[in-house]
């Protein structure tokens, strides 16, 4: 058995597996930015002793831990290159912490490559490669898992979609600045303080301020055009960086996940729309965009398939 971590910006999660898909017990939590990355270590530290009981098992049978964290992180020193969303992360020696805290082997990993993996070996691109796996939630991360395994570069991480450059809106930005969640929210936010909205139930909503990519999607969902224009330029979006990706990888499933794929057909519909009218056209037939399958559980569970390849 193994021991899988996810650390993230807004959630914590534990989980003890076998690596091959099954999880025995799960921990979450959420974080507090506040406590920086010092709360989450103590988080961790705390949680294990409960999780352990819960599923069973004796810290003697774990043979390892895996971690998928939200940020980039180096190989070869095991460590947090940056966090862009908690203090107290960049540079950290993450890897080597959780080992000698736990006495256990363990390996660090990004949270989207690990999930990628997940997705892979018993997902939604189970028996495919490649497979290019996208997170679309509060950013945009990415990863390119082939023949079984995460593509690296050398080794400081690759596949990073949410950070391509692209012409939208008179202006060169990167992906996750137009189409990520919280440009969403941004976005709907000003067109409904602009009076934009005002024929849109979304600009009737009581309090516009609080305006979410959510609510987006449950209007685009009942057919109002102002809801399904705002998707309609963040797909337009990912498809750029979606055609980048098949032209340079020619994957041959994207598998979609994350918060904002909860939209569903709204979002992946006009995805790929876009994408088939702008991809490199002997390439065409190549690939399929879908949905993720593993839930909010993906990470861990990559996490846990990482540990048990690195330790088994």
């Amino acid at each position: 058995m193994y021991l899988g971590i996810e650390i993230g910006g807004t959630k914590l999660q534990l989980g003890i597996g076998d690596g091959c898909g099954s999880i025995a017990a799960l921990w979450r939590g959420p974080v507090a930015p506040i406590d920086g990355a010092d709360g989450i270590r103590r988080q961790i530290l705390d949680a294990v002793p409960d999780l352990l009981m819960r599923a069973g098992v004796s810290k003697s049978q774990l043979r390892g831990i895996g971690v998928g964290f939200g940020g980039p992180v180096d190989d070869a020193t095991r460590s947090v290159i940056k966090s862009h969303q908690i203090a107290g992360w960049d540079l950290f020696p993450l890897g080597d912490w959780i080992g000698e805290s736990f006495g256990l082997p363990a390996v660090l990993g990004n949270d989207a490559d690990v999930a990628g993996l997940a997705e892979a070996s018993f997902g939604a691109g189970r028996g495919m490669s490649p497979v290019f796996y996208v997170t679309l939630g509060s950013g945009i991360g990415g990863g390119l898992i082939i023949d079984g395994a995460i593509h690296r570069g050398v080794g400081k991480g690759a596949a990073e979609i949410g950070h391509l450059r692209l012409w939208h809106e008179g202006r060169w930005d990167v992906l996750e600045h137009f189409a990520s969640g919280w440009a969403i929210d941004r976005k709907v936010r000003d067109l409904a303080r602009s009076g934009f909205l005002a024929n849109s139930p979304l600009g009737r909503h009581t309090q516009s301020e609080t305006l979410t990519a959510r609510d987006v999607g449950e209007a685009a969902a009942k057919g109002d055009a102002a809801a399904s224009a705002i998707l309609d330029g963040a797909t337009m979006c990912l498809a750029q960086a979606f055609c980048q990706v098949v032209a340079l990888v020619c994957p041959r499933r994207f598998v979609v996940g994350g918060g904002l794929s909860l939209i569903g057909e709204p979002l992946f519909g006009p995805l790929r729309r876009h994408v088939a009218e702008m991809v490199f056209k002997p390439f065409a037939e190549c690939f399929d965009i879908v949905p993720a399958s593993l839930g909010e559980e993906v990470v861990v569970q990559g996490a846990l398939a990482l540990a048990s390849r690195s330790f088994a």
